[in-house]
């Protein structure tokens, strides 16, 4: 019975939100505590909250810090010679923004934080999408999909588990996975350049100059419907005057409908530049990054000190301290409510017994013929299963049962472990994972729009890694 309820949970509250009939907060608090009060436990439901939230209080510290930091840095212009810098290289060209946003986020994905890879990706390329009236959704499903393929990295946290629980050594299950992630990787750069010139199709190719339009007088950006030579330009239009008409698709708007008439990313004159503390700030962002790499505090303390350190510096008047951190308070409390909202629906799920139920129902229905083949089964379910529960559950939970299935056939658990890395293309898009709502939240695409476009593309990524490891011999 409560397998059943568990994938009915999940189920309702996928269709819940893609097809917008409930907000990701409101479907992640009341589904679970629904479902909670219908298998009979009602009267545990604040204890399981209260467990759920305690665990993710602290990612949601970090993504509170973290977000009004990087809203600083924003601010104050270190990512303005980044955004230059990629634009020129793109020549505005779509096809080419789309696939430095994967290039991109690959590079960041190095620190192995998600949190931190989508902040810096998004910051960076936000500009260039909206400048150029791009799909966001494009932005955020291919940095996602980009981000799932390199968090197998041992830092990352997925094969670290892995080696954990199967008490193997990291090493020895992500290097012989090297040429496998590579093809995955490059399955992401291949959809980078497909989705890219499909928007190079839907917009045209723009000129540097027309992309950098300048915002010093009250003007409208807009991106004609095309003109006779085949490609739409992007031009200025005064205030008043007629708007051309732009074609849009999902994420192209922000989430209250605003235009792009206000957004001022490339604005060169903006009041918020420190351009004499350039330096200082790279550094110090610099510094957080290898501290965080190296452990050296905890990633919460971390970001909470570097919030503090560069809202005193850049604007050392409590007036433009207050105006920094009302101007990220938006972003600040929908990641974090959504952090907490989580906690309810992982905490139901785990409390119940639930995602033990549905796992162990899950390996129970792999036929005794697919015992020679449990790698190949392992990469297949490390999919759904990494996408419908949290990392610890899988590979606390599910991997060693896996692997002990495997191993009755002649399976070596190696094999089995590097199978299961096979579905974090797909996982980091999952409703459970904190990171996402950083992704959707600050590029302001509803989550909704955000899975409906990416889990398709997620999958075919992960497939390309398990056909790659099996070709490669390697699971």
């Amino acid at each position: 019975m409560l397998t059943i309820l568990g994938f009915v949970m999940i189920a309702t509250f996928l269709v819940l939100i893609m097809t917008k009939k409930m907000s990701p907060i409101a479907a992640l608090v009341l589904i679970p505590a629904l479902f909670c009060v219908a298998v009979g436990q009602g009267a545990q439901l604040g204890d399981y909250v209260i467990e759920g939230v305690g665990n993710l209080a602290p990612t949601a510290a970090m993504l509170m810090f973290a977000i009004v930091y990087f809203g600083v840095m924003i601010d104050v212009g270190l990512f303005d010679p980044v955004v230059r810098g990629i634009l020129r290289f793109c020549k505005a060209d779509p096809m080419r923004i789309v696939v430095g946003t994967a290039v991109l986020a690959a590079i960041v994905s190095l620190d192995g934080d998600g949190s931190t890879t989508f902040m810096i990706t998004v910051s960076a390329m936000y500009p260039l999408y909206k400048r150029l009236k791009m799909s966001l959704v494009v932005m955020t499903g291919v940095a996602a999909t980009a981000n799932g393929v390199m968090n197998t990295l041992p830092w990352g946290g997925p094969t670290a588990r892995a080696a954990t629980a199967l008490k193997l050594d990291a090493s020895e299950i992500f290097v012989p996975m090297i040429p496998a992630l590579a093809m995955g990787l490059l399955a992401v750069f291949v959809l980078a350049y497909v989705l890219g010139r499909r928007e190079r199709k839907r917009l045209g190719m723009l000129t540097l100059d027309e992309a950098l339009v300048r915002d010093a007088e009250p003007e409208t950006v807009t991106v004609g419907a095309g003109g006779g030579g085949g490609a739409d330009r992007l031009r200025k239009s005064p205030a008043g005057g007629g708007a051309a008409s732009t074609e849009e698709t999902a994420g192209d708007r922000d989430a209250d409908g605003a235009d792009d008439e206000e957004f001022q990313g490339l604005a060169p004159n903006r009041p918020t530049l420190r351009p004499k503390l350039y330096w200082f700030n790279a550094g110090l962002t610099a510094a957080l990054l290898t501290a965080m790499i190296m452990e050296l505090m905890p990633i919460p303390v971390l970001f909470l000190l570097g919030a503090a350190l560069a809202l005193t510096v850049n604007f050392p008047h409590m007036p433009d301290q207050r105006a920094r951190i009302a101007a990220h308070a938006d972003n600040v409390l929908n990641v974090s409510g959504m952090v907490f909202a989580a906690a309810v629906f992982t905490g139901v799920l785990t409390g119940t017994g639930m995602v033990e139920h549905m796992a162990d129902w899950v390996v129970g229905a792999v036929p005794d013929a697919m015992g020679p083949h449990m790698a190949v089964v392992t990469g297949l379910l490390s999919l759904p299963l990494t996408y419908f529960m949290s990392n610890d559950g899988f590979y606390f939970g599910v991997l060693p049962v896996l692997a002990e299935a495997g191993a009755a056939h002649g399976v070596s658990p190696l094999e089995i472990a590097r199978a299961s890395l096979a579905g974090q293309a797909l996982h980091m898009s999952s409703p459970l994972v904190p990171a996402v709502y950083v992704l959707v939240g600050m590029a302001k695409v509803e989550f909704g729009d955000h899975t409906r476009f990416t889990v398709k593309w997620a999958v075919l990524t992960s497939l390309v890694v398990l056909a790659a490891g099996v070709l490669f011999g390697i699971m």
